[in-house]
């Protein structure tokens, strides 16, 4: 979607865009829940959702990314405010959020709210990223914390945190990047990606971890088989 084609809403007109990224390998219910809560909770217009061909900082996804955009988009289907965005499959090397950030900035213009989404897993991890601080110059980030989780900041993040963090999305919508918020989503769904491949390898059942069309996608094309 182009700039000029970009919704409008929030502060002054500016539009809120949110960016959740993964390996979606495969893109099951809990991401899909998680990411319809994070919509609704800072109010979105438009939350891209973008497969990483090769994250820095993991494995190598099992299947290919075009394979699994194509799961995204089948899971996704025609649920208002998702988008399936596959602008990381164009590059080479790894998959670096800064980039990705980058031009969503420049797509969507200075003033937009502009939220990156992450789980506390990541964001314990976050120093560790490429260009870090740039993150914060680009975007929001938004932590999507769970209760049971404790989360002990290494000295590094601390000081990459800073007093970035804000109170409530409120208060992180006031500017277009630079805030950090926790975020509890109302739905915790404890699904796990690498056990559903564990079933689809074993030929056993994956209903209602999966989105039917993309249980039936990766049944018929045998892809974790």
């Amino acid at each position: 979607m182009s700039r000029k084609e970009a919704p409008a809403s929030g502060a002054a007109g500016a539009p809120r865009i949110g960016m959740l990224g993964g390996t979606f390998d495969p893109v099951h219910l809990g991401h899909l829940r998680s990411a319809v809560e994070l919509h609704e909770a800072l109010a979105l217009d438009r939350l891209h959702m973008i497969p990483a061909p090769q994250p820095p900082l993991r494995g190598r996804p099992q299947v290919a990314a075009e394979e699994r955009l194509a799961l995204l988009e089948a899971g996704i289907g025609d649920t208002p405010g998702l988008y399936a965005d596959g602008r990381e499959l164009a590059r080479e090397g790894p998959s670096y959020s800064a980039d990705t950030l980058a031009q969503l900035r420049d797509e969507y213009g200075p003033a937009a709210r502009l939220v990156m989404a992450l789980g506390e897993d990541a964001f314990s991890r976050l120093a560790d990223w490429h260009a870090p601080a740039r993150l914060f110059d680009l975007a929001h980030i938004v932590v999507m914390a769970r209760p049971e989780h404790s989360l002990e900041p290494t000295a590094r993040l601390e000081e990459l945190i800073g007093q970035r963090e804000v109170a409530d999305a409120q208060a992180l919508m006031r500017s277009p990047c630079g805030g950090l918020l926790r975020l509890t989503l109302p739905s915790r769904m404890a699904i796990s990606a690498t056990a559903i491949r564990q079933r689809l390898q074993e030929g056993r059942s994956v209903r209602y971890l999966l989105p039917a069309a993309v249980e039936r996608a990766a049944v018929s094309r045998r892809l974790y088989q």
